[in-house]
């Protein structure tokens, strides 16, 4: 199992999906050209920084929020809000 997987599982996030089933679970999905960013939270403890980025890829030419997108990278960091999140999406 990949690190991206291990990460996936941990975070519950799918491997495959589309951008339209990801606005469903999680409350911060961006359209960023053609890659989806996801700030996503998981508590890690008392005062402690919870929020992870994710970034999916399309994996097909169709753009909709019904395209098929594939998880392509998780932080290895958590951030303490979801804007460094995005941040850190953005930049990757």
């Amino acid at each position: 199992m990949t690190s991206l997987e291990k990460k996936a599982r941990t975070y519950r996030l799918p491997e495959t999906t589309t951008s339209e089933d990801l606005e469903s679970g999680w409350s911060t999905v961006i359209n960023f050209g053609n890659k989806v960013l996801v700030a996503g939270y998981f508590y890690s403890g008392p005062k402690a920084n919870d929020y992870y980025g994710a970034i999916y890829e399309h994996t097909t030419p169709d753009m909709s929020c019904e395209g098929e997108i594939q998880l392509v990278a998780i932080s290895d960091e958590l951030f303490a809000d979801n804007g460094h999140a995005l941040q850190w999406a953005m930049s990757h």
